[in-house]
């Protein structure tokens, strides 16, 4: 992956030298060679004042496909200083769901002189698609895909294929509809090619066609064709008919957007459609600013606790406070390991709020298991190493405290990092939001409160 980086610097770099020495023709043919994401990112390695020069060279198929690689605030700067002819002429070029997620994240202003230069039937998909719910399945499909009659034979079909494919997203997959294009079956290029040309589709199409609905969330159609291994999944309306297809393309952008917003959640981040390096501080700032505040006004109650018990710890010198950052730890880290493991296997649909009794019975086993280890662990350490080797007043039953309450600690976080993202999903909200920030600040005041009980309970001088 670094190669790549430092491939496309260089040849950024080369670009702009046959820039300077007006060698333009070198430049298409260098940029006409390369794959539309290597063109994008040296085209987003030039200078802004270098980028629409270079960009006006590209072939009409690589300007489109490389144009939506881009970033967005790069794209706005070509379109800026696009004429209405070549804005028409780059989005001629693209699918509708590209043109569709270009305008989603432009100005109104820019917007308008996109779909001022679409033709009427464009111009009407577009709009049938942004009218969908956001992050349904009617906003990521596509309207370009093969649709065949079960009357036809394969020769009709091919026939079909021919014309209509330089204008579809992907034709190895074709959809069988009536009149009315309501969804009959699919056939692929494959079993086409395997049939006589006087056979017709109704003979050998498959019927069982599994689809997804247009406000179906998007997550879930991702889910669906990895799950089946699909090449692309159509997408019906109420009455079963097709308005448009989703393809694997489409659904490794989702997969991706799914897992960095999971995992912004999970560091207590608010998620951000922009790479890291476009975002300005002042805009990582107001995404962080919440949540840590947030978190910072609930840890209080972690010193509203050690203040509660201040007076009674103090009895026993500075023993059982030098031992509150590792139960801490520890606690935070094993909730930590529960509820990231608990939330990947939801967004892979392995589990659901209905298998909570199977999470807690397996959780609290692990959980027994994984206590036992580190509180005989932490008991030797106390004892052998701080008491003997380091000389300090660790007595036996200070110890006891100490690796009792880490008993507790580990089995309530793995219980409490298990529970609490099931629990999340069962209310309709994200389990990634209640993941390691919060159970920990949760984790932390629990083991506070059953250590103190704890050393209330067993050490006599208190």
């Amino acid at each position: 992956m670094e190669q790549e980086r430092i491939d496309t610097v260089q040849l950024s770099e080369q670009v702009k030298q046959l820039l300077e020495s007006k060698n333009f023709r070198e430049i298409q043919t260098l940029l006409d060679q390369l794959p539309a994401q290597d063109c994008a990112q040296v085209l987003e390695n030039l200078p802004e004042k270098d980028m629409p020069p270079v960009f006006r060279l590209l072939s009409k198929e690589n300007a489109a496909e490389s144009f939506v690689e881009m970033p967005t605030d790069k794209q706005q700067l070509l379109i800026s200083v696009f004429s209405d002819a070549e804005i028409k002429a780059v989005f001629d070029e693209m699918f509708v769901d590209d043109t569709v997620d270009v305008i989603e994240e432009m100005p109104a202003n820019v917007v308008k002189r996109i779909i001022a230069q679409s033709d009427a039937e464009t111009r009407a998909q577009i709009n049938e698609i942004l009218h969908y719910p956001k992050d349904s399945a009617g906003t990521i499909m596509t309207v370009e895909y093969v649709s065949l009659r079960e009357q036809w034979t394969v020769k009709e079909c091919f026939d079909r294929i021919r014309k209509t494919a330089p204008d579809k997203e992907t034709i190895y997959v074709c959809y069988v509809t009536d009149d009315k294009r309501k969804l009959l079956g699919l056939v692929t290029v494959k079993d086409l090619l395997l049939h006589d040309y006087d056979t017709p589709v109704s003979e050998f199409m498959e019927h069982n066609v599994i689809s997804a609905g247009t406000n179906d969330d998007k997550e879930n159609v991702a889910q669906t064709i990895s799950r089946y291994d699909l090449y692309a999944l159509p997408v019906v309306d109420g009455e079963n008919r097709i308005v448009g297809i989703i393809t694997v393309d489409d659904v490794l952008d989702v997969i991706n957007e799914e897992a960095t917003e999971d995992m912004a959640k999970m560091a207590a981040i608010t998620p951000s459609d922009v790479s890291y390096l476009n975002q300005s501080v002042w805009q990582i700032f107001k995404n962080r600013i919440p949540w840590l505040l947030l978190l910072m006004i609930s840890a209080t109650f972690t010193g509203l606790i050690i203040n509660t018990y201040e007076a009674t710890l103090n009895q026993l010198s500075t023993l059982l406070f030098a031992c509150i950052p590792m139960l801490m730890d520890t606690g935070g880290n094993a909730g930590s390991q529960s509820s990231v493991t608990i939330v990947r296997s939801m967004a892979l649909d392995e589990l659901h709020p209905s298998d909570i009794g199977k999470v807690i019975w397996k959780e609290l086993r692990v959980a027994v298991i994984l206590a036992l280890c580190l509180s005989a662990v932490c008991f030797g350490k106390l004892m052998l190493l701080d008491g003997l080797l380091f000389g300090y007043a660790y007595t036996w039953d200070i110890c006891l405290v100490v690796s009792l309450a880490l008993f507790a600690t580990v089995l309530l976080s793995k219980l409490v990092g298990s529970i609490m993202p099931i629990v999340a999903k069962a209310c309709k909200l994200d389990p990634a939001v209640v993941a390691s920030p919060f159970i920990t600040t949760i984790v932390d005041a629990l083991s506070l409160i059953v250590y103190c009980q704890i050393a209330l309970a067993i050490l006599p001088a208190i």
